[in-house]
């Protein structure tokens, strides 16, 4: 059930793709439950990519503190975030942005050695975890992305089991997956459970 280098490539290319289908939208109107804009969710995206793949670069890697780079806020209430987008490149630059995140977690995931652990604040985590926890926060915040976007969004059932394995053992198995990983983390219903109103990446 882990998630591969080869998953998070795929997650990346269906966000890019997906995403490159709304180019009329209003991409500073809120994204879903969150107080940033659509355009600074997708900012955050590629920033997690970027991020947690940068976590595993170093020839020994930190068990006890993230790499240190400078953060940083464009507006009081947004994202703080190492990775921005050039707003002159418009829609494109920014989806570049994330490709280019993209390919870098991927390029690390598949060359880092599975031995290797680096710290992230849910845990110390392999290659897989950064995998697993990087296809896992693309998927809702592209939910969230998807609300304030207003088109549909729903990822590949399997993936989103995986995620739920991965980090929700305890979640509910014969429900619909997408609509669980949903549930999971805070986002929608599930019939016969209580909404979650407090969760986190169970490394």
């Amino acid at each position: 059930m882990s998630i591969t280098a080869a998953d998070a490539a795929a997650t990346v290319r269906l966000t890019v793709a997906t995403l490159g289908e709304a180019r009329e939208a209003d991409w500073e109107a809120k994204a879903g439950p969150l107080a940033w804009t659509c355009w600074e969710t997708v900012e955050h995206i590629a920033d997690n990519l970027f991020f947690h793949a940068a976590q595993l670069g170093p020839e020994t890697p930190d068990t006890d503190r993230s790499v240190p780079f400078a953060w940083a806020r464009h507006r009081p209430g947004g994202p703080g975030l190492v990775i921005f987008a050039d707003r002159a490149a418009g829609l494109d630059g920014l989806l570049r942005v994330v490709d280019a995140c993209g390919a870098i977690l991927v390029s690390m995931v598949r060359t880092t050695s599975p031995t290797v652990r680096a710290y992230h604040d849910e845990g110390v985590l392999a290659a897989e975890g950064f995998a697993a926890i990087s296809v896992g926060e693309t998927l809702v915040h592209m939910h969230d992305v998807a609300v304030g976007l207003g088109f549909a969004w729903t990822p590949p059932d399997d993936l989103c089991d995986r995620v739920l394995a991965r980090f929700f053992p305890d979640a509910p198995t014969d429900t619909d997956r997408w609509a669980t990983l949903l549930w999971a983390t805070g986002r929608g219903e599930l019939p016969g459970r209580s909404r979650v109103t407090e969760w986190q990446w169970r490394v």
